[in-house]
């Protein structure tokens, strides 16, 4: 049977898939059956210092559009072509208690060779210090740091969307300095910078930097005339798939093949776990579908994907990279005059 296991610096994951954070992954219950379905990690739904990030959550609302912009309903049965647009917030429990439980879920996770992430977004950054330190005192074996959320500009002070490199080698430094766990740098794709962001956290001392959150976007309602749900919200779906995969392909050209990226945004399926590793992911998290349809698609993807490796006859090692190191500029393209033509209507 082909392995499925894949490294990330010094982590070894049972296999490439991981569970992202979001609010299926506040609670308990979501955590465990997300372990259950068997991934490689989960990421719990992610903590900072700030009021005003957990009052966020009770004014958080969602919506799942189809290709035409319109509502659709929110379950199993959506189109794989819906994606979510929302308002969200952090985690809505204190840190001690949100503490207490990651630290049983990681206890948890070993049953399963898994491991649940500890996931804190910026604020202030020695909050995050402080609470880096608390996370690795009660023993939780991995930390996700945040500084990508999409939603700085609307909520000031209460997360961080860093655009900057020379900001991120900051804070990953002094968190870098304060803690010896590994620790997984989440960066945004609202910047044309992104790899200039993932070479940075990486100099710091990061060991693996996950790729890139969600963009900001407005969507006008015809009907009402108004913004869907009043305001900016996060986006995201399966068609920022090739986006992520532009990102994973020139962040891995920058700080070179033996910096672990972390794929996020855009993945469904098994075969997408494939094409970004393709692109240059050693892991890829999955959020928004699981969110919509449920953990059994943490398995379903799992599934296809070992179903992908055997009928290739591949490790999760084989395709890391691949499709990113055969990637060639335009005019390296074969000529092929007045093709054009063909793609013209008339």
């Amino acid at each position: 049977m082909t392995t499925l296991a894949t490294t990330l610096g010094r982590v070894t994951l049972k296999n490439p898939l991981i569970a992202g954070s979001a609010e299926h992954l506040i609670e308990v219950d979501g955590i465990r059956r997300a372990l259950k379905s068997g991934v490689g990690a989960v990421v719990a739904k992610s903590v900072n210092e700030s009021e005003a990030a957990r009052d966020q959550l009770q004014r958080a609302e969602y919506l799942l559009l189809d290709e035409h912009w319109n509502p659709v309903n929110w379950g199993p049965d959506a189109p794989a072509s819906a994606f979510v647009a929302c308002r969200s917030g952090l985690t809505p429990q204190p840190f001690d208690q949100w503490l207490e439980q990651t630290a049983q879920m990681d206890r948890e996770a070993r049953a399963y060779e898994s491991y649940a992430v500890a996931s804190v977004i910026l604020a202030d950054l020695d909050a995050t210090v402080r609470m880096a330190k608390e996370i690795e005192q009660a023993g939780v074996r991995i930390l996700e740091l945040n500084i990508g959320t999409p939603y700085a500009s609307q909520a000031r002070g209460a997360v961080s969307t860093e655009l900057d490199p020379n900001n991120v080698l900051a804070i990953v430094a002094k968190v870098r300095d304060a803690i010896a766990l590994p620790i997984w740098v989440k960066i945004t794709g609202q910047s044309e910078r992104v790899p200039d962001l993932a070479a940075a956290a990486f100099a710091a001392g990061g060991d693996a930097v996950v790729m890139a959150g969600r963009s900001l976007g407005l969507i006008p309602d015809i009907e009402t005339l108004e913004p869907m749900l009043g305001t900016t919200l996060g986006v995201g779906g399966f068609w920022n798939l090739p986006l992520t995969c532009q990102w994973l392909a020139l962040s891995r050209a920058k700080v070179g093949p033996g910096k672990p990226l972390i794929a996020t945004n855009g993945a469904q399926t098994g075969l997408d776990i494939a094409r970004m590793m393709l692109a240059g992911a050693s892991a890829v998290e999955m959020s928004s579908p699981v969110m919509i349809r449920g953990a059994q698609t943490l398995a379903d993807a799992l599934a296809q994907f070992q179903t992908y490796l055997e009928r290739k006859n591949l490790d999760p090692a084989d395709l890391i990279g691949v499709a990113a190191d055969r990637r060639r500029n335009f005019p390296a393209m074969p000529l092929k005059t007045g093709n054009w033509k063909n793609y013209v209507a008339t």
